[in-house]
């Protein structure tokens, strides 16, 4: 057997060694897909599928044939990568020639000179759950050393693209956060400008604010701005362009 451009050892140690901070989600599953390729001692190409619900995507590829071969089953619904990723199996397609499973499948990739598959199931996150597919260009290529590899691989790549898809989640939230708590201090300004000029309560500040908002058709935040905005400008200026009501 040939040996692999990298040791299988030193591609889940380098897995383990990437920083999520300094990396997007999509980098990361490129990174997956790009160890899994040089840590098999045959040539192959590699690609990530990520399904979330019912909307399946390839995320990562080595070559064009790998997306390629994805998309054929993204649009059939059915195939290996779609199956192991469902079901966080290993689902081998050993001759593409002899495949009975998924014919329309087979014969394409056979066409486009693919002779077998591996797709390594990565349940990620009940929302979220994925595949590590890998095409070789000769029938039979994945003997047991190289499933093996393949199945400790998926492990090591399961933990890093949960992390990932953790740490990506965390940070929109937190993103979401920080928009959510400044247009309520913009919202809280606006109100304050109503209050000192209609001397009302907060209520009835924020009353005129949603109407304001209904009747011209824009956001609550999108009015407040605009109050903010010309308050803070030189008295007397454009002043006949205050929103009716307000």
């Amino acid at each position: 057997m040939a040996r692999p451009s990298i040791d299988p050892a030193d591609a889940f140690a380098e897995l383990g060694r990437i920083k999520l901070q300094d990396n997007s989600l999509d980098g990361v599953l490129q990174r997956v897909a790009n160890l899994a390729r040089r840590a098999l001692p045959i040539p192959v190409e590699v690609s990530v599928t990520l399904v979330r619900g019912e909307t399946a995507h390839t995320a990562a590829y080595t070559d064009d044939l790998a997306r390629d071969l994805d998309e054929r089953q993204y649009a059939q619904g059915r195939g290996p990568c779609l199956e192991a990723s469902l079901s966080g199996t290993v689902v081998t397609v050993p001759d593409l020639a002899a495949e009975d499973r998924w014919p329309d499948w087979a014969d394409r990739g056979r066409k486009a000179g693919v002779g077998s598959s591996v797709s390594i199931g990565l349940p990620i996150q009940e929302a979220v759950v994925g595949a590590l597919n890998v095409y070789a260009r000769t029938p039979h290529a994945f003997d047991d050393e190289s499933v093996s590899i393949l199945n400790t691989f998926g492990a090591y790549a399961a933990v890093a693209l949960a992390n990932a898809q953790l740490y990506d989640s965390t940070t929109t939230l937190a993103r979401q956060m920080q928009e959510a708590m400044a247009s309520r201090a913009v919202i809280e300004q606006a109100k304050g400008i109503i209050m000192a000029e209609r001397r009302c309560t907060p209520e009835q500040a924020f009353a005129i604010l949603s109407k304001v908002s209904q009747d011209s058709n824009r956001k609550v935040r999108e009015v407040a701005q605009a109050m903010v905005e010309r308050a803070a400008r030189p008295s007397g200026v454009e002043r006949a362009a205050r929103p009716s009501g307000v």
